[in-house]
This record gives C-alpha cells, structure tokens and sequence, in this order.
C-alpha cells in the first residue's frame, strides 16, 4: 500500500512541530517562532533535513489555516467591544495604520523597491502582533493595567483596518496602480456589502442558532460553525472580496450569540492544526541564502518597525488627550509586526505583485521584533525618563494639562452629540435603503423575470417590494426625538437654522435614494417624479402596520445584537433593568409653561416624549393614572414617569429653569409603599394561548379595559421601556404595568395575571 505523499509529509511536519514547540516552551519563547523554525527545517532550503514532498497540498492546507485563524480571530471580535473601545484606542490605530503605511512605502523606495512592493511592505508593516502582546502582558503580569487595556482596544481597531488592507491592496492589485475612483468604489461596495451582511446575519443568526439550542451538541456546533465559516468565504469570493474577510465577518457574527465560547472551545484544535501549517508553511519559505543576502534590509526594516510603531503609538495616544507616560508604555508595547504580515505577504504572493524576496524579509524582521517586544515592554520607563530630559519642559507640562482636562472632555456637548447622532442614523439607514435597492435589483427582479412572462409587471411588483421595504425604515431615518435636538431647538437662532438645515440635507438625501430604483430598475429618468415618490414614501411610512413590523425587527435585532452581554451579565428580570431606567419625577405647573387650560390629549407628552403623568394633585384632590380628558390648572402638581433623558427633553421644552430631581421608579415605589397604597407594578406574562400575543399595544386593550399603564417590555431578555403603541406583543414578553388597585384587581379577575404574582410587586 502506497501512502500518499501528503500523509508523509503531515508525519514530518506535525512530529517536527511537536518537537520544537516543546523546546521553544521550554525556553519561554512564542510558539509562532518554533512553527515558522519547524518549517524552515523541512522546507527546501534545508535539504539536510526530512523535506516536505508535496508542496501544493500543503499550500491548500495553509489557504485553510488562514480562512481557520481569521474566523476564530473573528471570534474573539464583537461590534460590541468594537463600540465600546472608545475614541483613544481609534484615534491612536488611526494614527499607526496611517504613519506606518507611509513609512513602510518611504522605507520600501529608499531601499530601490518597486512601487507594488514598497506598498505592501507599508501594508504588512502597519499592523502589531495580537498574540505575541498578549502573551508578553501575561509574563510580565501587566495585563490588567490601565494602558495594556488601551493596547487591546487599539489592537481590536487595528484588526478591523487589516480587513480593509486587504481589498484595499486587492484592488491596488488588480489595476496595478492607485485608481482613487475604483478605490472609492470599492471601498463603498465593502461598506454596503458589510452592512447588509451584519444586519441580516446579527438578524437572523442568534435566533435560529437560540431556536435550535436543545439541537446543538459539540459536534454538531461545530459542524454548523464551520459549514457558517466557509458558507460566508464562498459568499465574499462570489463577491469579488478576500476568503479572509468571509471568515472574519462568520467569526463576528457568532461571537455576538451565546454560543460564541463553546464555539471558541470547540474550534481550538482545528485553529491549532491549521494554523501551525499556516505558519509552517511560512517558515517554508525561508531561504538563508535570501536573508543573507538582504540582511541589511531586514535590519533596516526592524528597525524602522521598532522605532516607527512606537513612535507612531505614542503620539496616537498622546493625540488622544493621555499623558507622556501612559503614552510610552503603550508605544513600546506595539513595537512588533505579526500574523497579519504573513497574511497580507500570502495575499501578495498569490496576486503575483510582490518579489519573491519581500516574504522571507518580512518573516526575518517579524522574528526579530517578536525576539524584542518584551525588551521594549520592560525598557518604557527608561524611554520615558530619556524623554523626559529631552523634551521642552512646556511640551511636558501642556501634555500633563490636557490628560488632566480629558475626563471633562468625555462628555460631549449637545451639538457634537447630535452631529454624531445624526451622522450614525443618516449612514445606517440610509445604507439600509440603498441595500434594499440592490437586493430588489439584483434578486428579487431576476427572480420574478423567470416567473413573470410581461417584464413590465416584474418590474412594477419590484418596485412595490422595493419601497415597501424602504418605507419601513423612513421613520426613524427622519428620526428628530431626541433629548440633543431639543435642547438645541429650544436654544433657538442658529442652532434651530442648523438644524433645519440639517433636516433639509435628510429630506434630499431620501429623495435621491427613492429615485435609485426607479432610475435602476424601471430606467425612468424624470427627476421631476422624485417630490411625488418622496411624498408617497412618506405617507407610506406612516402606515400603523409599516411601524409594528419595523419595531419588532428592531426589537429583535436588538436583542440579538446584546444577547451574548445579556446572557454573561445574568440579568434576572426586567424590574431589575426597568426600576433602574425609569425615572420618576414631579414638578409645578407655572403659567410661563403655558400648558394650563389643556388637557392630557391635547399635550400628547406620551406620544411626543415617551412621557407620562402617574399622579395629577390638583388642590386636596388627587388623580391616580389620570386619562386622557384630565385638564390641567396652574399650580398643579404633576408626577411624570420615563426615561431620564425624555423627562429632561420634556421640561427642556416647557422651558422650565432647573431640572426637577428625578428617582429611579424603584426609589419611588419603596418611598410610597406605606404612603399611597394605591400603585401597583407587576409582569403580565403572555404565553402562546394568551388573548394579548400578536396584538400591538395601542390595540391589546390594557389602557382602555384596565386603566393599566405599560411601562415596558422584556423580549429574550432584553428590556424596553415605554415601548412604542405600534409595537406587537410577541409569546414569551413580559409586559409591566403600572396602575391602581382597581387595576390589579381587575387583572386578577381576568385570569391575565395571578394574584400572587400581583402582590409580589407591590
């Protein structure tokens, strides 16, 4: 029996990996240097060695490893940790990404590199090593420490640029040369793409992969983790994007559901084989005689790596408003370059763009730099004090004033935190809406054509679809309710002009999207239709069905996106987040409010402001849940409840002097528990028999048969607050009401909710 060639080689190249990598534990070196020496020494250049024989398998094998090491990579990602590395960690990847692409380009063409070359050396030299920082942390026992955090938030970010890197360099690739139009492109389509693929992946993965749950062994997790992995690579290449970014983007999305560590347990052994014949496979391609020969360049090349990322760290963290020490440490920390290096040098080698000598040179000087980060780590502090002695003392003391002034910093102005905000929902929703333009165009219409014989009619229900679907997502694209906007409208003058302005930008901006389909489908070209189809979007998107369906995709989107966090944080009811995010206060009622003489209807603060009155003391008389006729008189007393932000917004609209002190509905219902007996808060239970499943709120007759206020929503354990009236009440919510006696009472009597579960919350 014949054993083929690629068994023989695995026996060599696992049995030569097990042996080193148990010396190189020994000497407490990176396992990553022991699997790149393991391939040096079965690999061609060795020939004194046992010699891997059939080469191209082991290149497939090692395509695996990457698309493998990408997705457990993604893995350990989430947008959530994405959201919450804050604006130092950007700010500082912005600034080495950018500085060492420059600097690996400048350092490429003084070493008589070619153009392609000396861009990808920038590319490969712009990126640290996740694995070998933290593995240098854990032995020095720094991880904990406030910059080490830092340094991973920075790393999460630089992650996400090395994505970009690739189908940026891809693209350079193709056309050979820096086409800023077809960059543009590209880039827009890999933003678009990305969107699309994350809202309907965190949409639809985490709730077939909860739904299926009791179905998920180990093995069969891993098999449909895996089958979600190349699915996803498949889908990217079909594309025209790398396998890598496949992986990654399959990665991340797991990493957001509850299964995300047993796929991370499940799927160790497969990354460690594959990634050790990714990297075996690297240190293959190592030939002394190249690095002899280009010695003087990898010298060059680390140092400039060395001395380049940690310059480059340093003054990222020190733009990002910290102090010269915390800065250094950080700097001195990312001194290296790692797996990302081989992973764009493979890239390049695959194109066919990059010399056959820039891969050994980068896996020397990678070798070299993993050698001395931990020498780097430990030698900060003399850095720092050389700095010290070098540096103006006024430099040093302006960079100690502005660490000081960063924390009064953090909080954002109310006009820089609507710019974000409005920015962030124009981008999204707007991308959103252009998605359903592609997805109509490029799906739906070819699908009807094979249906449908007449083409009109495809393309008219096309159409249909198309915008239907848009209008689901107008309303909150022309979203103004917030506590920022008001604020900033009651300011009046050039805010309130700004603001307009702004709105204005947002109506054109829905315009032109609303004219893509008809330009792209129907081929109409009459810009004179566009007032017409912007006029129909909108009131279609008025349409109380159109907002019970967008609002119960959000909510399970939402819920989706959290539920890894919900699940770690153990939340153990809805009260627990309710009673907290609820805000209860009360104020007077003064003439310049100018609310005296109208009734509740009128103000309509529940439906402007997600605010609503729980007591009205007019005189010696007091109204419990008043209902929408009650009139309000100067010098009432009025008891609102909801969010802390709406509360604000309300009475920043009344044009009220000082915010009135809020507690939490918790603090309010302990304080008036022996005081008014008459307020009740408990859960409504709904399972698939109850008569409120499938109803929205407005329409499941809580308010009107049971003078009962909802207070809010837990759905897959995501709480909401003052839910909107549009929103359908799904099996397994958990409504919380808010109300009198009377109330409980005729709830009990109902059979809606049990008596005891009534006085449990009182």
């Amino acid at each position: 029996m014949h054993l083929p060639a690629l068994i023989t080689d695995l026996a060599v190249i696992l049995l030569t990996a097990g042996v080193v990598t148990v010396i190189f534990k020994k000497i407490n070196q990176p396992l990553i240097l022991g699997y790149i020496l393991s391939g040096f020494l079965i690999g061609p250049y060795l020939p004194y060695f046992f010699t891997a024989q059939d080469t191209a398998s082991i290149e497939t094998w090692s395509e695996i490893g990457i698309i493998v090491l990408m997705f457990c990579l993604g893995l350990e990602f989430s947008f959530k940790k994405l959201m919450s590395v804050g604006a130092g960690a950007i700010i500082t990847a912005t600034t080495v990404v950018a500085g060492m692409l420059t600097l690996g380009y400048l350092t490429g063409l003084a070493l008589g590199w070619g153009n392609m070359d000396s861009i990808f050396l920038g590319g490969m030299l712009s990126m640290s090593s996740t694995t070998i920082i933290i593995k240098a942390f854990s032995e020095l026992g720094v991880e904990k420490e406030n910059f080490a955090q830092l340094v991973f938030g920075i790393l999460v970010v630089e992650d996400i640029a090395g994505i970009f890197m690739m189908i940026i360099l891809s693209t350079i690739s193709v056309s050979k040369n820096i086409s800023g139009m077809d960059l543009a492109l590209q880039l827009s389509m890999l933003v678009l793409y990305l969107i699309i693929w994350l809202v309907l992946g965190i949409y639809f993965l985490p709730t077939i992969m909860r739904k299926a749950t009791k179905l998920m062994t180990d093995e069969t997790l891993l098999i449909v983790s895996l089958g979600i992995c190349f699915g996803m690579v498949l889908l990217a290449d079909k594309l025209g994007f790398s396998s890598a970014l496949g992986a990654f983007l399959a990665g991340s999305l797991l990493a957001g559901t509850v299964h995300a560590e047993r796929v991370e347990h499940i799927t160790n052994g497969i990354k460690d084989l594959f990634g050790t014949v990714f990297f075996i496979s690297v240190g293959m391609m190592i030939d002394p005689a190249m690095i002899v020969k280009y010695k003087i360049p990898i010298l060059i090349i680390s140092v400039v790596v060395v001395f380049g990322q940690s310059l480059c760290s340093t003054l990222g963290v020190l733009l990002s408003g910290h102090g010269l020490h915390f800065a250094v440490r950080c700097g001195t920390s990312l001194a290296q370059i790692g797996e990302f290096a081989f992973i764009i040098a493979s890239l390049g080698m695959s194109l066919g763009v990059i010399a056959d000598y820039v891969y050994p040179i980068i896996v020397a000087v990678s070798v070299l730099t993993t050698l001395t980060t931990p020498y780097c780590i430990k030698g900060s502090e003399k850095v720092y004090h050389l700095l010290q002695r070098i540096l103006p003392g006024k430099f040093l003391a302006k960079i100690d004033k502005e660490e000081t002034a960063e924390s009064e910093l953090k909080q954002d102005t109310a006009w820089t935190a609507y710019l974000k905000r409005y920015v962030r929902i124009t981008l999204v929703y707007g991308i959103l809406m252009l998605a359903c333009t592609i997805l109509g165009h490029y799906f739906v219409l070819p699908l009807l054509s094979q249906v449908i014989a007449d083409t009109k009619i495809a393309k008219l229900i096309t159409l249909v679809l198309i915008y239907l679907a848009m209008a689901l997502f107008i309303r909150p694209f022309m979203d103004t309710h917030s506590f920022d906007y008001t604020k900033l409208w009651v300011q009046g003058g050039l805010y309130r002009a700004s603001l307009m302005v702004l709105t204005g930008i947002r109506i054109a901006i829905l315009l032109l999207i609303a004219f893509i389909p008809l330009r792209r489908v129907a081929g109409a070209s009459g810009l004179a239709l566009l007032p017409f189809i912007g006029a129909a979007l909108i009131l279609v998107s008025r349409s109380s069905r159109l907002a019970s369906l967008y609002l119960n995709a959000e909510a399970r989107f939402i819920a989706n996106f959290n539920e890894r966090s919900l699940e770690n944080n153990d939340v153990l009811s809805v009260s627990d987040m309710l009673d907290e995010r609820l805000h209860v206060a009360h104020f007077i009622v003064f003439p310049a409010y100018n609310i005296a003489g109208k009734s509740l209807k009128e103000l309509g603060w529940g439906k402007r402001y997600d605010v609503n009155i729980i007591k009205l003391v007019q005189g010696d008389r007091q109204l419990m849940m008043p209902d929408g006729d009650a009139v309000l008189h100067e010098g009432d007393d009025i008891t609102v409840i909801g969010e802390s932000d709406n509360i604000a917004t309300l009475y920043s609209r009344l044009g009220g002097w000082e915010q009135p002190a809020q507690q939490t509905l918790r603090e309010y219902m302990e304080e008036n528990e022996s005081a008014d007996s008459n307020l009740y808060s408990f859960p409504i239970l709904v399972d698939k028999t109850s008569s409120l499943a499938g109803k929205t709120i407005r329409d499941c007759g809580l308010r009107r048969d049971y003078d009962c206020m909802i207070l809010g929503l837990q759905r897959n354990m995501l709480p909401i607050p003052t839910p909107d009236v549009h929103t359908i009440i799904a099996a397994g919510d958990s409504i919380w009401v808010l109300g009198t006696q009377e109330m409980a009472d005729k709830l009990i009597e109902a059979e809606i909710v049990s008596r005891k579960a009534a006085k449990a919350r009182r």
